[in-house]
């Protein structure tokens, strides 16, 4: 039997993280604007660790992120729209994100504040203009990170890695980083309602969380990737996965016969 919270418990938790947001908002708006990369970087930590703490969300860390001023892609499976506030919570990185994400209410417009890189995939070549400037930033000692599978999932698979989105990785000569991320309830079992998969809400996840006593989000830094090991990014993509699954205990991914990616449409 699932254990949930009181009324009172939820509507409280709601209203801290509507409030929060609204800090969020105002910061990113009045105080960005003055800060240098470190300031702004530093914001968004305390600000994602906050938002857990109020959905009462502890992260359990395992491996070691890499140290700031050292360049690194980073590549998780995606989860949940919090899943980069999990991530900056442990280690502030910049996201590569597809522009349908800048169009979500409030959260996308902090992303932006935050310096994400937006990908349109309706543009033939913009996942390529936007991985020059990607290298660009890495050659200067900037951490990206970017959910290649292309959509998010409940968390009981993962899914075949977009390998163009890894490909700064072989021109900054950076190396990638896997990350395994899943979300779990109290006793252990899955935690769904983290899931922003299917037909549901930022807001009606936001629900289901908060009517949960506790969450727990494990966060796996896994051993680093580098493209002077792989002879095509399709490799590194492969062996992303691969360390992924692995650690998260799950089947490798399938793919469509006569397809290089064999991607499922994305529903988000």
């Amino acid at each position: 039997m699932l254990i949930t919270t009181s009324f009172l418990t939820r509507a409280f938790r709601l209203t801290r993280v509507a409030l929060h947001l609204a800090r969020g908002v105002t910061t990113a708006g009045l105080i960005f604007p003055w800060l240098d990369k470190a300031g702004r970087a530093d914001h968004g930590r305390r600000w994602a660790a906050g938002l857990l703490r109020m959905l009462a969300i502890r992260v359990q860390l395992k491996g070691a992120p890499p140290p700031p001023g050292a360049a690194a892609l980073l590549a998780a499976n995606h989860v949940s729209w919090l899943d980069p506030f999990v991530i900056n919570a442990v280690r502030p990185v910049r996201f590569i994100a597809k522009s349908e994400v800048r169009r979500w209410p409030v959260i996308g417009w902090l992303t932006a504040q935050a310096g994400t890189l937006f990908v349109v995939r309706s543009r033939r070549h913009h996942t390529a203009h936007v991985n020059q400037s990607v290298v660009g930033a890495m050659r200067d000692g900037e951490t990206f990170a970017v959910f290649p599978e292309g959509t998010t999932t409940d968390g009981s698979v993962v899914l075949p890695f977009h390998a163009s989105l890894l490909q700064p990785a072989f021109d900054s000569g950076a190396p990638l980083v896997p990350v395994a991320l899943r979300y779990l309830r109290a006793d252990g079992s899955l935690c769904t309602e983290a899931a922003y998969d299917g037909d549901k809400t930022i807001f009606g996840t936001l629900r289901a969380m908060a009517a949960l006593p506790s969450i727990r989000a494990e966060l796996q830094f896994l051993a680093p990737l580098t493209g002077t090991d792989h002879q095509h990014r399709r490799e590194l993509a492969r062996a992303a996965e691969q360390a992924i699954a692995s650690a998260l205990r799950l089947a490798l991914p399938r793919r469509h016969a006569g397809t290089t990616a064999g991607l499922r449409a994305a529903a988000r």
